[in-house]
């Protein structure tokens, strides 16, 4: 029996879409259907010292109303130290301006955050930054600093 590799084949032909898209180690799947489309949305994503900012003023209200005793409680329930819970309620003791700026900083589209957090705790641990900025000093004068951060 001689098998004629040229001669056309008739018969159903089934079509559909797929996509590739990235599985473990880099590798490429296949994957049926549409490719999914960017979550709808606003571009980019809000800098990390925003959000810090609004959960130390969250934080803060919760204390105030007195769902939780205090700092340590906060700390037990977030799985995080007393200390970490003090560096981000430190951020209360910059002007309401600064606060303010930071809450409504844009959105990262692309690269680093504009600010951080580190930046901001050098900004309270200095006086002269400190009282310029909005922060009010001691009875003796001086601008409290953070325990832990060194003025440069």
């Amino acid at each position: 029996m001689d098998i004629d590799a040229t001669r056309d084949v008739q018969g159903p032909t089934v079509e559909f879409r797929v996509h590739f898209r990235r599985g473990g180690r880099g590798r490429r799947r296949l994957r049926s259907g549409e490719r999914p489309g960017a979550p709808v949305g606003e571009l980019g994503h809000i800098p990390r010292i925003s959000r810090l900012m609004a959960l130390a003023i969250h934080f803060e209200v919760l204390v105030h109303r007195g769902q939780v005793r205090d700092h340590a409680d906060l700390a037990r329930l977030g799985g995080v130290t007393r200390a970490r819970v003090s560096q981000i309620m430190g951020l209360l003791d910059l002007s309401p301006a600064i606060q303010e700026e930071i809450l409504f900083l844009p959105r990262v589209i692309r690269g680093r955050d504009p600010v951080t957090e580190r930046q901001l705790r050098m900004v309270v641990a200095v006086p002269g930054l400190a009282q310029a900025a909005g922060y009010v000093a001691g009875p003796d004068g001086r601008v409290p600093r953070m325990r832990g951060v060194q003025a440069r």
